[in-house]
């Protein structure tokens, strides 16, 4: 019986009602609740890495870009794998793969 005062004497504790009923708020009913903001970091990690992704490649673009305009032996080598030129003296052939259906 003793237990059972002490229990509904705890369970009446003004502040633990008020502790209970903030925490309950925060973590699910709140605008930026618990699972909100877990959500959030593993949006805002994704982000970062994709951050990273595109930063590398924007410095390999930038590369590129600068070995074309100083270096002639890589502009033939665009010149020949994007737009398919050739030398007078050379003959060009394209070989398409097809993949089995």
């Amino acid at each position: 019986m003793k237990l059972l005062t002490t229990t509904f004497r705890i369970i009446r504790n003004k502040y633990l009602l008020t502790f209970t009923a903030f925490a309950l708020w925060v973590i699910f009913f709140d605008k930026n609740d618990f699972f909100t903001q877990r959500y959030r970091k593993q949006e805002l990690k994704e982000l970062h890495q994709s951050k990273k992704y595109y930063e590398q490649q924007i410095a390999e673009i930038k590369q590129f870009s600068s070995d074309l305009k100083s270096n002639p032996a890589a502009i033939e080598k665009f010149a020949r794998e994007k737009y398919k030129m050739k030398r007078d003296s050379e003959d060009l052939f394209i070989v398409k793969f097809v993949a089995n259906k």
